[in-house]
């Protein structure tokens, strides 16, 4: 069941919150009962099949993490801690890598194993990291609600469940035990549904609209593009992606806060980071943390020289890739992100040894362009079906293929074609029209990106999202920010209209696929 589709909002939606609201008259346990079974319904909608296993994982885990804590203290407690995330780990392997290891194992061995044709479950990456964050702070003593309604609830919740954020047990069971949350509140209705409308309209009218024209770049086996072509598609896709996450994010946020929960945030304008630290402080900034917490800190985070941090950090983002998705392709993407904050640490480092600096705002803007271009270069790789399309259009992108532009485009030209001309720019006959089409949604998406506020920073005096511990602010609320004024109340509302209205074929949300 998506969010953007019409069963979900005036049918699932409606009946969970109605639901919800009455149960809790009868307590709090009866109010979470019903938003669990409701966030199970959800989960089943895809594929009931797999209900059952993700059943099979909350109770295993529950179970692991109650003896867990019991024993934290002993080499039993460490002993379950690491067959339980070994356990967890083989799962998510079983269903996300088998066939991955089989078909390289085949390429690399000359072998003729054959493929086991696994479906993926849905949300599973999601549900099992939140799961073994669970277990690492039951460990660690983190962990101080154990009733088992709770974290069946916490587990499945449905605005987080299929496509993150990667929850922590802290963060979440203080809010479903809220007495005040179990009541309507006409401002988290107000505020909620705000953010949703705003997230919705990211992502039907924008990411759907920007599809079509990033599709056409990565068709496997197409002719080689050439220089506009391929950054037409890569930018589009750049721009596909952002706004698709960055609305379901606000979705997510805005449907939690109907029922007075507000969940961590998870997107944050990375596009506008000056480096690529930091874009990865704004982008599936729960993941990051994971990342972070669970994997570069253990191996020993910066702690043991620079040679070592570096490692840590490649090793870290080529598994963070994997995560993404069983291929090469997503290793590569994984790689080119470890090189690049390597290769930003190394330039922090040389910067503190240098009295040379930029003017602040040409060093500013030269970093923000600089991390797009990369992450742009690292995208193609997210989004290729194969390394050879991939590997195709960025060679397109880098000039290898020459540069064309539509012959409609150069006519209009008038006396500057004959020096586009003589750079080596040739012409091709149609497309004109759907070259102007895919730039002008580029400059739109580019606009909304780099220039407009995001939606946490416009709703940021009603703080919807649920700031991460220890984490500062990253940028300040601009000084006008949405308050509940009748244009405002027009504005949404027209908003959400255009967005219903653009509901006839709902599309999956991209990340939902991991």
């Amino acid at each position: 069941m998506l969010f953007n589709s019409y069963s979900f909002l005036f049918l699932f939606l409606p009946l969970t919150v109605l639901g919800f609201f009455l149960a809790a008259r009868l307590g709090k346990a009866a109010g979470a009962g019903w938003l669990a079974a409701c966030s199970l319904f959800f989960y089943a909608w895809w594929d009931y099949r797999y209900l059952a296993l993700l059943m099979a994982s909350i109770c295993a885990n529950y179970l692991a993490g109650s003896f867990i804590a019991r024993n934290s203290a002993s080499a039993k407690g460490r002993l379950a801690l690491g067959m339980a995330i070994t356990a967890n780990l083989l799962l998510l392997a079983y269903y996300k890598y088998a066939d991955f290891f089989l078909s390289s194992a085949n390429a690399v061995l000359g072998t003729d194993w054959p493929i086991l044709g696994i479906i993926l479950p849905i949300g599973i990456s999601f549900f099992t990291f939140t799961q073994i964050a669970f277990l690492a702070d039951a460990y660690a003593g983190k962990v101080t609600e154990y009733r088992f309604i709770y974290y069946i609830l916490f587990v499945t919740y449905f605005p987080h469940l299929i496509a993150g954020p990667v929850l922590h047990h802290k963060e979440m069971m203080p809010q479903f035990d809220e007495d005040r949350n179990y009541r309507p509140d006409a401002a988290n209705f107000a505020i909620g549904l705000t953010i949703f409308a705003i997230g919705l309209a990211k992502k039907v009218l924008i990411a759907d609209n920007l599809a079509g024209y990033a599709a056409t770049a990565f068709v496997p086996g197409a002719d080689p593009p050439t220089f506009f072509f391929a950054w037409g598609g890569a930018l589009a896709y750049a721009f596909q992606l952002y706004f698709d996450f960055s609305g379901y994010s606000d979705m997510a946020i805005g449907l939690s806060r109907i029922f007075g929960v507000r969940l961590p945030l998870n997107f944050s304008s990375p596009y506008k980071a000056h480096n690529i630290a930091e874009f990865w402080r704004r982008w599936h900034m729960t993941l990051s943390r994971f990342l972070r917490d669970y994997l570069y800190i253990p191996l020993g985070g910066n702690r043991h020289g620079t040679f070592r941090r570096q490692t840590n950090l490649i090793t870290t983002m080529l598994l963070g890739g994997l995560w993404h998705g069983a291929g090469w392709n997503f290793v590569i993407w994984g790689g080119l992100h470890g090189g690049f904050l390597v290769i930003n640490q190394l330039w922090q480092n040389l910067c503190q040894r240098t009295p040379f600096r930029l003017p602040p705002r040409l060093g500013r803007f030269l970093g923000v362009a600089l991390t797009f271009l990369c992450v742009v270069f690292a995208w193609v790789y997210f989004r290729a079906p194969d390394l050879a399309t991939a590997n195709r259009l960025v060679a397109g992108m880098l000039g290898a293929f020459g540069a064309a532009l539509p012959e409609p485009i150069l006519s209009g030209l008038g006396p500057f074609r004959a020096l586009i001309e003589a750079l080596g720019i040739r012409s091709y006959l149609g497309g004109g029209a759907i070259f102007v089409e895919t730039w002008a949604w580029i400059a739109f998406g580019s606009l909304i990106a780099f220039l407009a506020p995001n939606t946490q920073e416009i709703m940021g005096r009603f703080e919807p999202a649920l700031p991460e511990e220890g984490r500062a602010r990253l940028r300040p609320p601009p000084p006008i920010s949405w308050t509940p004024q009748r244009r405002n109340a027009v504005a949404i509302g027209l908003l959400f209209a255009f967005g219903m209205l653009a509901l006839s074929r709902p599309t999956e949300f991209l990340y939902f696929q991991f």
